[in-house]
């Protein structure tokens, strides 16, 4: 017996190192002796391929949507239901079709200008908070100037009063942006008041912005996405793909060619804008061309949500000649010119004596 306990402790076998185990809930611990820490990750990544990313749950999924579609369609009256839902979906659709304002498109819109309005409320406290410590005082050089040129744009837009508060914040960051939030709130990095060289190149750009509003192009934007992502959704349930496909095809498809049309859509608008507003239209296509110079790394059009700087300066060429005419039928006089060119050139002075 004593030689057995002396014995024992020799022969005793080596202890094994216990690895923990991902998922204790679903798979105990296991001692694997002499574990390598390398065969242990390679190991848990298998685990966790197979339990999270398993093919076969898709498939399953995907035999499971197809068996009830099955059932659907073996039903007798199922062509009649199908046909039941497409007139009632059809009626929708044709009920919310409008015309847009100055380009006469038709379009599907469910959004009321409030209910815009009231969404853009939420954008705009969310967009003051951010730039709070770079917006320039009311009494700045830029900041007027914006105003000035706004203020002329405003009777030519037709948006109601009611609607729209209008104010103009101009931050003070070397980024070439503008954009209008509905509602009437004008943001104007400076950046691209250096780009803009005078009221008629800034005037090209708030006429494109507010050109947004005027059409509810946010309003369209959302009753689109209403429409189009649910049935991104139904599709990937009901062919088994995963939903970021089923978004990215929406995406690339429908709401990115959607957003350059409106883009040119505003183009189109703002240029309509501003030479009834008696600004110099020929400043768009001058503003463009610095623009294109600027931005030479830009992303193919297909992957953009705006044309390209060169599709947008042959379409303002083409649209120039009418609204030459429009400038013309708002009474912009000779007189008129001259006053305006006297404004842009001690606008000019102004800015550069002030912004130094």
């Amino acid at each position: 017996m004593l030689a057995t306990r002396l014995i024992r402790p020799v022969f005793r076998p080596t202890t094994a190192r216990c690895v923990p185990r991902p998922r204790p809930d679903y798979v105990a611990q296991r001692c694997q002796p002499f574990a390598r820490p390398g065969l242990q990750l390679a190991h848990i990544r298998n685990y966790r391929y197979q339990s999270y990313r398993n093919p076969g749950y898709r498939y399953q999924r995907f035999q499971q949507t197809r068996s009830i579609f099955k059932a659907w369609a073996a039903q007798p009256s199922f062509y009649y239901q199908i046909g039941g839902l497409g007139t009632v979906a059809g009626g929708f659709y044709v009920y919310n079709l409008e015309e847009v304002p100055v380009s006469r498109r038709r379009r599907f819109n469910i959004v009321s200008p409030a209910q815009e309005v009231q969404q853009g409320e939420q954008l705009y406290q969310q967009t003051l908070q951010q730039y709070s410590t770079s917006l320039l005082p009311p009494y700045h050089p830029k900041h007027r100037m914006v105003q000035r040129v706004l203020n002329r744009l405003i009777p030519s837009s037709g948006l109601p009063d009611e609607l729209n508060n209008w104010t103009v914040h101009v931050i003070n960051e070397n980024v070439q942006n503008a954009f209008v939030i509905p509602g009437g709130k004008v943001f104007v990095f400076s950046g691209i008041l250096d780009v803009c060289q005078g009221e008629d190149g800034l005037a090209a750009v708030l006429g494109h912005e507010i050109a947004h509003n005027v059409a509810h192009h946010a309003a369209e934007r959302m009753s689109s996405a209403s429409v189009l992502l649910p049935i991104a959704w139904l599709a990937s349930i009901c062919l088994g793909i995963d939903l970021g496909i089923g978004n990215l095809i929406v995406d690339l498809g429908f709401l990115r060619p959607g957003s350059r049309r409106q883009e040119s859509e505003a183009d189109y608008i703002g240029l309509m804008m501003m030479a009834q507003s008696c600004f110099n239209p020929e400043a768009a296509i001058d503003f463009w061309a610095r623009m294109e110079k600027i931005m030479k790394f830009a992303p193919p059009q297909f992957l953009s949500t705006h044309p390209s700087n060169h599709g947008r300066l042959e379409k303002i060429q083409a649209w120039l000649p009418e609204a030459e005419r429009k400038r013309e039928e708002t009474g912009c006089g000779s007189i008129a010119g001259y006053a305006n060119d006297f404004r842009q050139t001690f606008a000019k002075d102004a800015y550069g004596m002030f912004s130094r």
